[in-house]
């Protein structure tokens, strides 16, 4: 059975490195919130940062999808694609869906009931499609093994999960002295020893830390890309899991969980003022080569959003014609800040590569 929040017997509470993590975590997010109110355009930061949140998250799950097959179905959605990159897509609609209904006047807040409606969103169509998305699960479950007998983690009773739930909810909700920081990595661990869906736990108990940072004020926008954090730590991020429901050491999670928040955000907020300084030098490039054009200066600055895009999709992009579309191309491929990705000489891709380069980092395969 989950152990109640807030932590009482035994309590939580911080040692000296808890409290340096935890001073150290805030600082690097109050940069990272700083570093995408500072640059002219945050969504490019918000578009990819997010991406490779769902890609990592999905990928700790089993899931196969790059960040680059995800930005190539993007560019080309009438092709045919995985059910891999379609659960990636589903982690980004659900994600959105959450962020709109919480931003609302009269949306859904942050409750069950909202994370219930992403879960949906979450498994529509692909794997675990038939296992009651949306709804809290009515059976036994078990986290591996084969029968409860040798599972590695038994989650509540089915009967006992809406209660469960219920408490969660409050928590969210209610007065605390813990810092939002301590608190959001408590819900995390709790959302996943509750176990309330028969699928999608691991997704949606990362997704809810992006939502309750939000909540919370500590970023403005979903810049946060912890599980990098969490895949790279992958066996530990389990065994720290499973000591808080064996013996209850909130402890050695927390402090997992903010040296987690503290290396990414620091990762992030560098990577932002390194993309940032790339698509600047890149814009004086054009400016200052004798092919500019409007068009092509147009085209730069709507690749952080498309890095990788085709004629037609350019085309769409400027709202041009072909011709025009394919010339604004040609001079940024002359100039190398595209490249040509197929070796076709029709239906060709083009990548901003040092862009992708930079961003990909840590979303390879598991």
């Amino acid at each position: 059975m989950p152990l109640a929040l807030p932590p009482r017997e035994p309590s939580l509470i911080l040692d000296d490195k808890g409290r340096e993590l935890l001073i150290r975590a805030e600082q690097n997010l109050s940069r990272l919130d700083l570093a995408g109110q500072m640059v002219p355009s945050v969504e490019w930061f918000v578009y990819a940062f997010v991406r490779k949140e769902a890609v990592v998250s999905s990928q700790i799950e089993g899931t196969q999808a790059t960040l680059i097959d995800l930005l190539a179905h993007e560019a080309e959605p009438a092709k045919q694609t995985t059910n891999d990159v379609l659960e990636v897509c589903n982690y980004l609609d659900a994600l959105a869906y959450c962020r709109r209904e919480m931003k609302r006047p009269k949306g859904v807040p942050l409750s069950m009931r909202l994370l219930h409606e992403a879960h949906r969103r979450l498994m529509k169509g692909v794997r675990g499609t038939n296992k009651l998305p949306g709804e809290v699960r009515r059976t036994q479950h078990w986290v591996g093994g084969t029968r409860p007998g040798n599972a590695t983690y038994v989650p509540p009773p089915p009967e006992q999960v809406p209660a469960l739930l219920g408490d969660l909810e409050k928590f969210l909700h209610a007065e605390s002295e813990l810092h939002p920081l301590v608190r959001a990595g408590l819900v995390h661990v709790q959302f996943e020893s509750i176990h309330p869906y028969l699928d999608g736990n691991g997704r949606m108990g990362r997704l809810l830390v992006t939502l309750l940072l939000e909540h919370w004020g500590l970023l403005e926008e979903p810049l946060l890309y912890l599980s990098l954090f969490l895949k790279q730590h992958r066996d530990q991020y389990y065994h720290l899991l499973t000591q808080v429901r064996r013996d209850g050491d909130w402890e050695a999670w927390t402090n997992f969980f903010l040296e987690g928040v503290a290396t990414i955000a620091e990762e992030a907020a560098q990577g932002a003022h390194q993309l940032y300084a790339l698509v600047t030098g890149d814009r004086e490039r054009v400016l200052s080569s004798r092919a500019a054009s409007v068009m092509a200066l147009r085209l730069l600055e709507q690749l952080p959003r498309h890095p990788i895009v085709t004629i037609p999709e350019v085309v769409k992009l400027l709202s041009t014609t072909k011709p025009t579309a394919s010339k604004a191309v040609a001079v940024l491929e002359a100039l190398s800040i595209l490249k040509e990705t197929t070796g076709r000489k029709r239906d060709r891709t083009f990548s901003y590569h040092r862009y992708l380069d930079r961003l990909r980092a840590g979303t390879g395969p598991v």
